[in-house]
């Protein structure tokens, strides 16, 4: 039945491109991408290549990519992840290994047309490279195909399309997630390509004229120069139309993608929700945004059928009382409540924590916030550390 569904959501999609309401031709994209050698590029335990993009200012275009396959026994087949840099970011080999090592293939591509030669932010451009990112506020007046946003979905689909053309890949078992830049990259591409099974953005999210790091980017541009750009890219215009599940993964004081444009955004798709809010959690690669655990408890529950994340059900406040309600197959040892006294700007605030009782027999968790509370949620912890949150509640601003 999942398949089935599938199917239908990708051919709708492909209808709406076909109908000019997308700017991607999903019939090309789902096809597997013409492959080039990339000589010249090893790392240990991956593999490199270049693939066929899409047109750039009437030119082909080439993207480099790193893939990785897990050992596995004859016969087996493996779930897929595909892995979306964030800003001043590469395709990262040292990412694919981290999945492959988790008995995933996986594949890391550059959306900016680059190489991984150089320095993070300085990468070496490839001659073929398509446009350099990241956001393109710059170019919103270019055709719409030459603009960095369309591109750098069009990479991530195809390399989905290669991904799942491998023989050792389980096609229906494919996975996405992307970091920062890369977020709002996997937001926008679980909106549109339907084949993933499941999605985790981590930091990125909508709503980017609200409140984002860019809003003097948007001031610059000018009123209706800001909506255009908006109406074509920002993630809220796509987040409607995803239906896998989705992990979001953030913290309470991200700079570029503050909580109130996360919550907006994560209301949108239609598919199940599941949400990790770490207090103080840092921006970045590397340990910060590519290693939580909690992407990969997601991602097997969906892809590997391991066992799934705690889902919080219902959450309350009366006065200063709050609680929530869960489901949960491992068992939760641990809650917390998140809460800050402060207002203003939301990266500045100062987050506290205080123990929550939990009942876990009963499934549910308890406790008070401080009385001039401006914000508050629940975070609870299962036996494997993995922490999943309830949505925030605004007391007062």
């Amino acid at each position: 039945m999942r398949m089935i569904l599938a199917g239908v959501m990708w051919a709708f999609a492909a209808a709406a491109a076909a109908a000019g309401e997308m700017p991607w031709d999903l019939n090309a994209l789902s096809k597997t991408p013409a492959v080039y050698d990339a000589s010249g590029f090893s790392e240990p335990g991956v593999k490199a290549v270049f693939y066929e993009g899409q047109p750039y200012q009437g030119k082909p275009t080439r993207v480099f990519a790193w893939y990785g396959l897990p050992e596995l026994p004859a016969g087996q087949k493996a779930p897929g992840m595909v892995l979306v840099h964030g800003g001043g970011g590469t395709a990262f080999a040292e990412w694919v290994r981290l999945w492959t090592s988790r008995g995933y293939a996986a594949i890391a591509m550059d959306t900016c047309g680059c190489v991984p030669k150089g320095k993070y932010g300085a990468w070496e451009r490839h001659e073929n490279g398509g446009p350099a990112g990241w956001g393109a506020f710059d170019k919103v007046d270019d055709p719409v195909k030459d603009q960095w946003t369309c591109h750098a979905v069009s990479d991530v689909i195809l390399a989905h399309s290669l991904l799942r053309s491998f023989p050792e890949v389980d096609a229906e078992r494919t996975g996405l997630t992307g970091i920062s830049w890369g977020g709002y990259l996997t937001c926008i591409t679980s909106g549109v390509d339907s084949r993933f099974k499941c999605a985790v953005p981590v930091y990125g999210c909508g709503f980017l004229r609200d409140n984002s790091a860019w809003l003097g980017d948007f001031e610059k541009m000018g009123e209706e120069k800001a909506a255009k750009w908006a109406g074509m890219w920002d993630p809220s215009v796509y987040l409607p139309g995803a239906a896998m599940p989705m992990l979001w993964i953030t913290g309470t004081n991200d700079f570029a993608y503050p909580m109130d444009s996360l919550q907006k955004s994560y209301r949108l798709p239609k598919g199940p929700r599941q949400l990790s809010l770490i207090v103080r959690m840092p921006h970045g690669h590397g340990g910060a945004g590519e290693n939580p655990e909690e992407i990969h408890v997601f991602c097997n529950s969906i892809l590997k059928s391991g066992a799934p994340m705690a889902k919080i059900t219902e959450q309350s406040r009366t006065g200063v009382e709050v609680s929530v309600k869960y489901q949960s197959v491992q068992p939760v040892v641990k809650a917390e409540i998140a809460y800050t006294l402060d207002a203003g700007k939301r990266q500045d605030r100062k987050w506290e924590t205080v123990a929550a009782s939990v009942d876990d027999a009963a499934k549910t968790a308890s406790g008070s916030v401080p009385e001039n509370t401006t914000v508050w949620y629940i975070n609870l912890y299962d036996d494997r550390g993995v922490v999943v949150s309830a949505q925030h509640e605004v007391i007062r601003e």
